[in-house]
Formats: structure tokens, sequence, C-alpha cells
């Protein structure tokens, strides 16, 4: 029997745009505890998005990208009388926006650049217009669920 599921923690919106999205962004991109490095890091890099594209609002900016990388469909392994098929399922809104963020932020650490706030700007921005290593991630994950479709009935 299966233990029961740990409860869910709330957490609080970030200080500056009072946003769940950017909070849970921003506790991702933190290492080893460090939110405020993690704050500084983001902030700087949404007013690099708004100097450079010229625009107000930057945070409509990393909306938009958060929206362009989050999948639609993903395969998992299920197990089928000792075979294993990938099973391309939905992907829940929960996890499309966690999924999202972590390849942001993988490939943004990935990128060359100078700074962390540089490359994580980069990558919105890319991703902002459909381009980049994240997004390219997410047609991969949906060409995986393509290929997979025959066995879309073992769901």
């Amino acid at each position: 029997m299966r233990r029961r599921r740990p409860e869910k923690r709330e957490i609080l919106p970030d200080p500056l745009f009072k946003d769940l999205v950017v909070a849970k962004f921003i506790n991702n991109l933190m290492n080893d505890g460090k939110k405020s490095l993690a704050e500084s890091i983001f902030y700087s890099s949404i007013e690099k998005i708004k100097s450079s594209m010229k625009i107000d609002d930057g945070l409509e900016v990393f909306k938009k990208a958060i929206n362009n990388v989050s999948p639609m469909l993903e395969v998992k392994s299920k197990r089928i009388g000792g075979a294993t098929y990938q099973v391309p399922v939905e992907v829940p809104q929960q996890r499309k926006v966690a999924l999202a963020m972590r390849w942001i932020i993988g490939y943004a650490k990935a990128r060359k650049g100078n700074s962390m706030s540089d490359r994580l700007a980069a990558e919105i921005v890319a991703a902002y217009n459909n381009e980049g290593s994240s997004v390219k991630k997410k047609e991969d994950t949906h060409k995986m669920a393509e290929a997979n479709k025959a066995f879309a009935h073992f769901r």
C-alpha cells in the first residue's frame, strides 16, 4: 500500500511583483538557500529584458515565455506484460509550469555569457520569441509523444 502524499506547501508571492509564479521561479533559481541572490538575479534579468526590448512590462514577457515553453503532452513509461511502453499523457497545469521553469533555468545556466542575469534574460527573450533551447526541448517532448501515439490506448 502506498503512503499518503505530502501536503503542498503554500508559498508567499514575491515582494516586487506580488506574483506566485515569479516566487516559484525564484525558488527554482535559488542555490544553497541564497534567496536574496536569486531574487537579484531574476529582477536584474527582468530589467535587462525591459531595456533591451524597450517595453514597460517585463513581467508580461516572462509570463509569455513560460507559456511558450510549457508542454501539452509528455511520455511516461508504463510496463505492460514485460514490455515497457512510452505512453503519451497530457501534462497537468502545475507540472507544465514547473517543467517550463526548470527548462528555462537549466538552459540559461548552460548558455555562454557573462552573468547569470544576462543568460537568464537571453533565455527568457528567446522563449518569448518561440526560439532557443527551452522551446526546442518542448518541441522534442511533443515529438516523442507524437511518435508514441500508437500506445495512447495504454493510458
